[in-house]
Order: structure tokens, then C-alpha cells, then sequence
């Protein structure tokens, strides 16, 4: 049982609120208890990355990198799951937990792609975001699988509050199954995505191609010009660090906010081993912290804690944080603490060339694909799978004729490859995975970690319902390439094992019913009320849209929850 902090050690290491993992998530809740007055400890298990300081390689050429861009061979072997990473290259490499760093314990492949510093994988993220619609909060219930302990109306003000502070560019498309948002300009479709936005919505009434929505700056405001941010240069080198800003990141927007109020604290190096549980008040009092480099180990105080220590990780610490009133790990009353992991499928994907538009090319590198919301099972299951996918691609020039592989030498060879060459097409899907109970992470009980604690396994698998949906979105997608006029149309099944999507979603999930859930509506742990969780782990579905926007506004509502609560003695 946890004491109360009352020696004057104790007191200095006691805040009001503390923070688990300085990620997407964690970067609100400390924006956002800041901002309403708590002292906020953010503890991060990983080393300290400053905003611009500490991005090295954001400004070199191709040339300055010893390797051109690309992994040596013994980096690459030295690291099969993490070079797995579509963002993982010697310009990032640094962004990313190598796989001795912090071993695997895989029951089923699981590919856990990680990053331990301040800021996360908002460093390294794809940076997409879209709202949930009604039909995403209402169809796990409908479905029979999960319940959604609120609303879309209910999380639409918050959405609002995250995209305006965040910055989002896109189109108001007036879509009820992808509601707009508050948005900056969009980015441009080219001439042969436009032509492949027409063709379809001719061919299928009922889908619609719209311009990808993301957070990148294409017209800074005063609130992004106040956080110091400016806009997206379109370089398509954002896995680096920006050095402008031109995209959200912890590290150059939530944090340094916060940091100006004087109430943050940021602890790097501290891992973050359980939540402590005083057993007498019903309450958890603090954290008890692993120093990653000297081993040492200390506890933090407060009276509210939001573990936002990404996914799977949140599991970890919730399944370790164990106490006489909770033998199971924190809150499982009912064994469902690492249940009901779900994730992406991204295993479909098209290539197609398509004729025509040589005059036709595009400037820059946009950070964002055309795509198109879900259109199976929407408001109403109607197929022989459950759910449905979101449908991104893109046109583009170049990629049929580049040098890589090809014979040549000399000045015809090096006028050949830059011209501009043929249009391709490229079509994927992100499809959505039921939570089942079966697919679930646990503590290993014969390995731990070199901070002590136990390694989480991962039992992660697909389902029949997954390959009954990949099937549909390969033969859909040919249809549609097809009624575009696009040629030499292939498919592709990448047979990806689950996580490399990096949307794993799960295992702390909310719900109405504390007996099938372990979360309220407000992100409150049922049995622990003072414990917050608001990343990945929270999720009680995934829909088939990118996930950060939810968690940021998730977040930014619990964390105004807790401030009020907090006055009102509650908490």
C-alpha cells in the first residue's frame, strides 16, 4: 500500500497532476492541466529532444548522410522488426527503439514499432487525421462487439478545440460518414487524381474521393505563429524532425505551450514502473520511476495521473501496477486489463499505370493522399464481414522509370531517369479489426526488462473477418482502378503481421459497464477514478480512420474533466 507523501523528500517529488509519456496524447494532457492551473510532471522513459536543437539530420542533403539515406546491412539485420518501418532510414533512425533496446516477447508476431523520447512517435507519425463519424461511435453496439460510452455530438467540440490549435488542412466535404472539421487550405489534387475522383464518383455514386486531411500548416495562424510554428514546405522529410514547425508535433506545439505556463515539468530517463495504489483511500497516489540510466528507482506523487505511455506500453504499466485491492494489475477487477487488442489491416494494396497527361505533373511533395471513407456496412451490416475500410491513394510520376536497379551509365542514362516518365497509381487500404478477447498482451512471468520489468507478450492475431474484408477492398479497388481507366491493374496481399500499421488500439477500453469495460465515458479508470487513460489503450473499437485526432481530443476532454473535478474535491 501506497502512503501519503508527508517527509519534505516526498513533498518535493509530489505535483498535482503527472503525466505518463510525452507523446501525441501525453503532450495534450500536459497542454491542457497546465493550462487550467495543475503542476504537471510529464515523465518520459526516453532521452530529452528539444524542438529544433535536436533534430540532426532535418536540413541535409542526400549527399551529407554517409549511406545516402539508406541502412547499412547491420543496422538492417541488426533490427528486423523496426527496419520494417516504412520510416525507418538513417536519417531517422535515431527517432526509433531498436529491437535489443527493449527485447520482444512475441506469443504471435506482433511488429511494435516504438519511440522513447520526448515527443514520441509524434516525431515519426504519418501525420493523417480525420474525425470519427456517428456511424463509428454507434456501429461497435449495433454490431454487437463494443460500447461506446459516448457520442460524436458529444466529442465534436473537442475535436474542434484539438484542430484549431493543431492546425488541419483539408476540404469541408459536407460528409456525414467523415465529418468536416475546422480546416486550413487544403493541399491540390493533381490532373490524374482529379481525373480518377471523376471517373469514380460516375462509377459509384455512392463513394466519395476526397483530398486527405492532415496536420501540416498550409496557412499558420496566430494561434500556431504563437506557438512558434510556420508553414509546411512540403519536403516530405518529416520522419526527420521540422525545423519550421510545418506539422504537429509534441515537441513543437503541446509541450513548449505548456512549458510557458511554468507549471510543466518534464522528466526524461524515467521509466515508469507502476502506479502506486493506496489501498486505504481508494486512490492511486503516484508512480513509482526507474532512472533509465542509473537504475535508481523513486516514487512521484500526485492526485491525478493520466498514462498516456502509448498503447501498449499503457497496458504494461497498468498490468504491473499491482497492490493487495487489485492482485491483477490495476483496475481488473474482471480480467479484461490487455484484452481486446485491436489494430489496422493494411495488408491490401493496388498498382496501376494509367495513359495519358505527359504535359501534366504537380510541385513539391504533399504530405497527404487522396482518399475515401468507408462505404461498407455503414448504416447497416450488409455484407459477409463485419465493418469496413478507408481507401487512400495517389497518382504521381516518376516511380515507374527511376534508376534504382536499372542498367545504365553515364549522360543518356541520367537524362533518362529525370524525366518525368509515366503516371502510376497506388490504392491501400486501412481496414478495421473487431477486438476479440482472444487477441490480448500479458506479462511474461520467466523475463523482464533491464529496468526490472517484466516484458509484455503480445498475443495478437487476424481473423477470418479480416481476410473476408481484404478480399472485398482487392477486388473493389480493381473495380474502381479499372472504371478509371487505369492499366497493367495488380494486387497485392503484404501478409503484414499485425503492428505495423502503428495503430495498435486497446486493452484499457472504455465502456458504460464496468463489468465489460474499465474505463467511464470521461477516460477514468471504474475502480480507480483518479487514473486517466486516454491513448491507444483507451479505445473501445477502431474505425477504419486514423486515430490520433480521437486520442487528442479524447484527451483534451479528460483532462478538463480532471481539472474540474479536481476544484470540486472529487478527485
Amino acid at each position: 500500500m501506497a502512503s501519503h507523501p508527508t517527509t519534505p523528500g516526498a513533498r518535493a517529488h509530489t505535483f498535482d497532476a503527472i503525466v505518463v509519456g510525452s507523446g501525441i496524447s501525453g503532450g495534450w494532457a500536459a497542454k491542457e492541466l497546465c493550462d487550467r492551473g495543475l503542476r504537471t510532471l510529464v515523465l518520459e522513459r526516453g532521452r530529452d529532444v528539444q524542438h529544433l536543437r535536436d533534430y540532426p539530420t532535418a536540413l541535409k542533403q542526400p549527399w551529407e548522410l554517409p549511406h545516402r539515406g539508406r541502412l547499412t546491412h547491420a543496422l538492417a539485420e541488426a533490427n528486423p522488426i523496426a527496419d520494417r518501418c516504412y520510416a525507418f532510414d538513417e536519417a531517422t533512425e535515431h527517432f526509433f527503439v531498436k529491437d535489443h533496446e527493449h527485447p520482444y516477447e512475441q506469443e504471435k508476431r506482433f511488429d511494435w514499432i516504438r519511440g522513447y523520447q520526448v515527443g514520441g512517435k509524434s516525431l515519426i507519425w504519418a501525420r493523417q487525421v480525420q474525425r470519427w463519424s456517428r456511424f463509428d461511435f454507434e456501429g461497435p453496439a449495433r454490431d454487437g462487439f463494443a460500447e461506446w460510452p459516448l457520442t460524436y455530438d458529444e466529442l465534436a467540440p473537442w475535436y474542434s478545440h484539438v484542430e484549431r490549435f493543431v492546425g488541419i488542412s483539408g476540404n469541408r466535404d459536407g460528409l456525414e460518414t467523415l465529418p468536416d472539421g475546422e480546416f486550413l487550405p487544403p493541399w491540390e489534387m493533381n490532373d490524374v487524381e482529379r481525373h480518377l475522383q471523376s471517373r469514380i464518383h460516375a462509377a459509384f455514386p455512392d463513394r466519395r474521393v476526397i483530398q486527405g486531411r492532415c496536420a501540416h500548416l498550409t496557412a499558420p495562424q496566430p494561434v500556431h505563429l504563437e506557438q512558434g510554428r510556420g508553414r509546411c514546405q512540403a519536403r516530405n522529410l518529416c520522419y526527420r524532425g521540422c525545423p519550421f514547425g510545418g506539422y504537429f508535433s509534441s515537441n513543437s506545439a503541446t509541450l513548449p505551450w505548456a512549458a510557458k505556463t511554468g507549471r510543466l515539468t518534464v522528466r526524461p530517463h524515467a521509466v515508469v514502473e507502476s502506479v502506486l495504489h493506496d489501498d486505504a483511500t481508494g486512490r492511486a497516489s503516484g508512480v513509482r520511476v526507474v532512472d533509465a540510466e542509473t537504475k535508481a528507482t523513486t516514487d512521484y506523487f500526485a492526485r491525478v495521473i493520466f498514462v498516456n505511455a502509448a498503447c501498449l506500453n499503457t497496458n504494461l504499466i497498468l498490468l504491473n501496477s499491482k497492490s493487495r485491492r487489485f492482485p491483477a494489475g490495476l483496475g481488473n477487477d474482471h480480467g479484461l486489463l490487455g484484452r481486446y487488442v485491436a489494430f489496422h489491416n493494411y495488408r491490401g494494396s493496388l498498382h496501376a499505370s494509367i495513359d495519358g497527361f505527359a504535359t501534366s505533373y504537380y510541385s513539391g511533395r504533399r504530405p497527404t493522399q487522396v482518399m475515401m471513407p468507408n462505404f461498407r456496412n455503414v448504416r447497416r451490416q450488409e455484407m459477409d464481414f463485419q465493418r469496413g475500410y478507408m481507401v487512400f491513394f495517389g497518382a504521381s510520376r516518376g516511380g515507374w522509370t527511376q534508376g534504382n536497379g536499372q542498367a545504365g551509365v553515364g549522360a543518356a542514362f541520367k537524362d533518362r531517369i529525370t524525366r518525368p516518365g509515366p503516371w502510376g497509381v497506388f490504392m491501400m487500404m486501412q481496414g478495421e479489426t473487431v477486438p476479440r478477447h482472444e487477441n490480448h498482451v500479458r506479462l511474461s512471468t520467466e523475463r523482464k526488462d533491464a529496468w526490472g520489468v517484466p516484458l509484455l507478450v503480445t498475443a495478437i492475431d487476424y481473423h477470418e473477418n479480416d481476410e473476408k474484408l481484404l478480399r472485398d477492398f482487392l477486388q473493389q479497388g480493381e473495380a474502381m482502378l479499372d472504371a478509371a481507366g487505369a492499366k497493367r491493374i495488380t494486387k497485392s496481399d503484404s501478409r503484414q503481421a499485425p503492428g505495423l500499421d502503428i495503430h495498435e488500439m486497446g486493452g484499457v477500453r472504455m465502456g458504460r459497464d464496468p463489468k465489460a469495460s474499465l474505463l467511464n465515458r470521461w477516460n477514468q479508470l471504474h475502480a480507480c477514478p483518479n487514473v486517466f487513460v486516454t491513448d491507444g489503450a483507451c479505445m473501445a473499437s477502431t474505425g477504419t480512420q486514423n486515430p490520433s485526432l480521437t486520442f487528442m481530443a479524447l484527451t483534451a476532454r479528460a483532462a478538463h474533466h480532471a481539472a474540474e473535478e479536481l476544484k470540486r474535491g472529487n478527485l
